[in-house]
């Protein structure tokens, strides 16, 4: 039994699918799939079966998850005791949504780290609403950017209120209601717990009217090019705007007010480097990144390199 297959099974059942949990630690499906079966046959036992479109865990693998998590967590905290006996810089794991891993996360990470006082080997990993809580109480990730999480364990504090907006091209005029408008969204379109999954869904949009795009960027060069409408947070397209790339589009539930949340452990059991970066993101610096950031991640590699490993 390994800590790679207690973190696949501890991810699989939290998740509820091979697939979310292959997504969440940026394996393929059969390397998660592999390591249930090792655990299983170590173990004896089904652990993890498939109910309709689901998984169910079994009454042996209930017994095991809180176990299996607390083991993972441990784990974490020994490769942490070993890094800082070696005298190695120290480690700040980010999950953070497409937008802000896209414009928001290595600024800030950089400003973070020089500000720290000693050397931090910041790393990010775009995670869905549903995956960043799991990632945090596993201790996989050491503080999550962007939806508030509706765990009890976790602490989910407000860091910066935004704007969603929806944007067009000038020289283009939405026909008929939103409802029929072609939607251009980042992957946080098909990301149920998101804003812009939130502001699709109080329009009303059906599914067939909303493509998805690799990142942002991308989504809001082609509403620019006139293919359709985009969402957007207010402040991150307000240069679009501004240079008359865009330009906003009234709907009924736009702007739509949201909030970025800081989701960590509890302060007494939290990272020293997630309690640092907590107290950072409430410094005029770190707000004024948010608002305006000084640089970000080229569109082309917009989703940072994922930390977690699981399989070598």
């Amino acid at each position: 039994m390994t800590l790679t297959q207690l973190s696949a099974f501890v991810l699989t059942a939290r998740l509820g699918s091979v697939k979310d949990a292959a997504a969440a630690l940026n394996v393929s499906e059969p390397a998660v799939s592999q390591a249930l079966a090792a655990l299983r046959q170590h173990l004896g036992d089904q652990l993890i079966t498939r109910d309709g479109a689901g998984m169910k865990v079994t009454p042996a693998g209930a017994r095991l998850l809180p176990i299996a998590s607390h083991m993972v967590a441990l784990g974490a905290e020994a490769q942490a005791a070993v890094r800082v006996a070696q005298g190695l810089p120290t480690q700040l794991r980010l999950v953070t949504s497409s937008v802000i891993a896209e414009f928001i996360a290595a600024p800030l990470a950089d400003a973070f780290a020089g500000r720290f006082g000693h050397q931090v080997e910041a790393s990010a990993g775009v995670a869905a609403s549903t995956e960043m809580p799991v990632l945090v109480a596993n201790r996989l990730a050491d503080m999550a950017l962007g939806p508030a999480a509706a765990d009890p364990g976790l602490v989910s504090e407000p860091v910066f209120r935004y704007k969603m907006v929806a944007v067009a091209s000038p020289r283009v005029r939405p026909r008929g209601g939103p409802r029929s408008w072609p939607w251009l969204v980042d992957p946080s379109g098909v990301d149920p717990g998101s804003e812009t999954s939130l502001l699709l869904r109080r329009l009303g949009v059906p599914e067939p009217r909303v493509r998805v795009f690799p990142n942002q960027t991308a989504a809001w060069a082609a509403a620019a090019d006139g293919d359709g409408v985009a969402p957007g947070v207010a402040h991150l397209v307000s240069h679009q705007v501004r240079r008359g790339a865009l330009r906003p589009v009234e709907t009924a539930a736009t702007p739509m007010e949201a909030t970025w949340y800081a989701t960590t452990l509890p302060r007494d059991t939290r990272p020293d480097v997630a309690g640092s970066l907590r107290r950072f993101l409430g410094t005029p610096e770190a707000m004024q990144l948010m608002r305006e950031p000084r640089g970000g991640v080229p569109p082309s590699r917009f989703r940072p390199p994922v930390y977690v490993t699981i399989w070598s």
